[in-house]
């Protein structure tokens, strides 16, 4: 019975994946933003909790050099200074908020006497799944490319490098997701860095498995429930009955 289920299964299978089971379109990169067409610096990067920010401003020692995570409430605080809202400001906004702050305590010269710097970005992420030796949530800089991410995810050897699904997913129940094909075997070894766009927060890169791959871990999901019936079976019939003298 299994054994027929799971050739049903395969044979399946090998159907979707030779008519075309992916739903990208080709069109839906011109939703995403080219990395050379794009100037992103982390001064637009929007602070949340909890990135780590370190603080520049030599005229202060109070505060200079000072590092600080973003606490839950959004706010960083110090001890001349009090508390800051930090959340949903860029690094450029934040100083001139402690620069303001800063003045009503001492005198400052010069156009940019305090420098926000992100540390350690934390509070936003891209996804890589599927096929890949690091799947799971990558944290999120704004200049993430499609071919960092895969580089620093790196596909397995059941890896179908040549259709690579990148994902913008929408908010918006009226409006579909984008998504397009990426061909990461070409991108690395022929330099095709056509499909190689900037990510965005909660972007999805979907590394699929290869025909013969998905063959191999359908037959293993089939495999495994009657190798642990087999196995339960073997270690009753093995368990020694006990006689009362």
């Amino acid at each position: 019975m299994y054994i027929r289920t799971a050739t049903v299964a395969i044979l399946s299978l090998i159907t979707i994946c030779l008519t075309g089971c992916f739903s990208s379109n080709p069109k839906d990169i011109e939703a995403f933003t080219k990395p050379q067409n794009a100037n992103v610096s982390c001064d637009e990067y929007i602070l949340q909790p909890p990135d780590e920010i370190e603080i520049h401003c030599s005229k202060v020692p109070e505060v200079d050099l000072q590092v600080q995570q973003i606490r839950p409430d959004g706010k960083v605080s110090f001890e001349s200074l009090g508390e800051i809202e930090a959340a949903g400001k860029t690094p450029k906004q934040l100083a001139n908020t402690m620069k303001a702050k800063i003045l009503e305590l001492y005198k400052l010269s010069g156009e940019n006497p305090i420098d926000v710097r992100i540390t350690v970005y934390r509070s936003k992420v891209f996804y890589v799944i599927g096929q890949v030796t690091s799947p799971g949530p990558q944290l999120y800089t704004g200049r993430d490319t499609v071919l960092s991410a895969l580089a620093l995810a790196t596909p397995t050897v059941m890896a179908w490098e040549q259709h690579v699904q990148v994902v913008r997913p929408s908010a918006d129940k009226s409006v579909k997701p984008k998504i397009f094909e990426v061909n990461f075997d070409k991108m690395t070894f022929h330099g095709d860095t056509s499909t190689n766009v900037l990510l965005e927060e909660g972007d999805i890169i979907a590394v699929p498995p290869t025909i013969l791959a998905a063959i191999a871990l359908t037959i293993e999901e089939f495999v495994r429930p009657i190798t642990s019936t087999f196995s339960t079976v073997n270690v009753v019939q093995g368990t020694p009955v006990r006689t009362v003298e």
